[in-house]
């Protein structure tokens, strides 16, 4: 019998650590079965056996400029693709076919507005009408022409695999012609203010440099006297308004100038055309006016409009002559000009594009993404190959980007926020934050019918500086340290 020392013995009863290539080893297939599990992930399994046809009355239509190719299920008639043209004549035609053949829903991809005048025939004869984006169809396998895309689009139709294009209610969507109307003759006359401000410096007159604004009161005035014969520049620098930080000797000698024929031609047909835009806005005004009055308007405001601070008043040059702010408010049952950023322009341009119903979208998540202002990650392999926003042709986006630059010096939550974002990020990505936070607080805004009230930038540091505190201190406590307030 052999005995054992108690140094032997205790190391007999030691474990066996693993060797440094069996750790290794170890390592490698933790790393493979975390891979495994990341593709199980991202990898979305779909059984062909489990399509089936969830819309069995489906028709696809290819709308072009001239013609329109309709496709219909196999078997509802010898043709199951037919060829239309354009006229409303013809329109009809195809409405009373697709009718004639049982069909209830139908899916329609074109370019341009060639898809509005067959959209509200479809949608008056009681078809489920889809508007499709080119986006979801662009992988067509074979060659592309008329007839393979009407097909394609039937059979991507029929198994539910296409996503009907937000299209507001029928009143809404007047109101959003008239003010994407009033959008473009608000462009077209700025255009003509340019060439006034040419024409007047090419006669070397630089009322420009001494009036904050030429289409203001004096400047109009001033430039309405040159066109009708008044030469001496002491009398038509009498139209000075009071208000002016200019005196008249400083308007009088800018005036002085090269008076050429020519340039005052063109000086008055600007102002002409000036003029005339200026009343196609005001008659369009009129219009858009009358239109909020039809318009059903939420009832359950029970508070009246509070007027608008002295910092928020600002007499901007394209504003309507009506109470837009007190429509908006009787239409939405929320201020939505209480956002630092949002006017009354710019509300209704939100408004009239993406309407009052925000049930239409399942989630907030879902409504930011539908404007772009939300992250767009494409991964594959487990890997992100590309970060950055949708990029989407949407007017509500534009203008809440728009409102979202006004932030940078406002003294509000949503000012401290950008100015964070742009110290962190710079100013595009920050632009796109503030312009994402505008738009959760407007869908809310209109979901729950509630008014928006300011925490203000000292809440919102406040809230920042937590923030980092506690990080501060769950970053001490995993080294082992407590973190304590220091008392002054």
């Amino acid at each position: 019998m052999v005995l054992l020392t108690a140094d032997e013995s205790a190391e007999l009863k030691k474990p066996k650590l693993p060797s440094k290539n069996k750790l290794k080893k170890i390592a490698r297939e933790q790393k493979k079965q975390i891979k495994k599990q990341r593709r199980k992930n991202y990898k979305k399994k779909i059984k062909v056996d489990s399509l089936k046809q969830i819309n069995e009355d489906a028709a696809g239509l290819d709308i072009g400029i001239s013609e329109i190719y309709a496709c219909i299920p196999e078997g509802r008639c010898d043709e199951n693709v037919q060829r239309f043209d354009t006229f409303t004549s013809d329109l009809c035609k195809l409405a009373d076919w697709l009718s004639d053949h049982n069909i209830k829903t139908v899916a329609m991809e074109s370019t341009g507005v060639y898809w509005i005048p067959i959209f509200e025939i479809l949608e008056k004869r009681g078809f489920n009408v889809n508007l499709i984006n080119a986006r979801q169809i662009k992988n067509q396998p074979g060659k592309k022409t008329d007839i393979l895309d009407c097909q394609w689009i039937q059979q991507l139709h029929s198994y539910g695999l296409l996503n009907s294009s937000f299209r507001p209610e029928e009143q809404m969507g007047a109101l959003r012609v008239f003010v994407r109307n009033r959008e473009m003759l608000v462009k077209y006359r700025a255009i003509h203010i340019q060439h006034i401000q040419k024409s007047i410096e090419l006669m070397n007159i630089k009322l420009g440099t001494v009036i904050k604004d030429i289409t203001g009161k004096t400047g109009m005035n001033i430039i309405r006297s040159i066109i009708d014969g008044e030469r001496d520049t002491v009398k038509s620098a009498q139209f000075r308004d009071p208000r002016s930080f200019s005196s008249e000797d400083e308007i009088a000698k800018s005036l002085e100038g090269n008076y050429k024929p020519e340039h005052l031609f063109s000086l008055k047909q600007a102002v002409r055309l000036y003029d005339f835009y200026t009343g196609q806005i005001q008659d369009c005004d009129r219009e858009i006016e009358q239109k909020y009055t039809a318009i059903k308007c939420y009832k359950g405001n029970k508070k009246e409009l509070p007027p608008l601070s002295k910092k928020r008043k600002k007499n901007l040059k394209n504003k309507p002559s009506y109470d837009l702010r007190t429509h908006l408010y009787n239409l939405c049952g929320a201020d939505l000009t209480d956002i630092d950023g949002i006017d009354a322009l710019t509300a209704q341009t939100v408004i009239s594009e993406i309407g009052l119903d925000m049930d239409k979208w399942k989630t907030v998540k879902h409504f930011t993404s539908w404007l772009g202002l939300c992250p767009y990650n494409k991964i594959t392999g487990g890997k992100v190959i590309y970060s950055g926003s949708k990029k989407v042709r949407n007017r509500a986006t534009l203008a809440l980007r728009v409102a979202a630059r006004s932030l940078h010096r406002s003294k509000s939550a949503l000012g401290m926020f950008y100015r964070r974002m742009r110290a962190k990020h710079g100013s595009l990505k920050a632009n796109l934050a503030a312009a994402h936070k505008t738009a959760r607080i407007i869908y809310s805004m209109l979901k729950r019918k509630q008014a928006y009230k300011d925490p203000g930038e000292t809440y919102y540091f406040e809230k920042y500086r937590k923030q980092i505190v506690n990080n501060m201190k769950r970053q001490a406590a995993s080294l082992g340290y407590e973190l304590k307030k220091v008392e002054a």
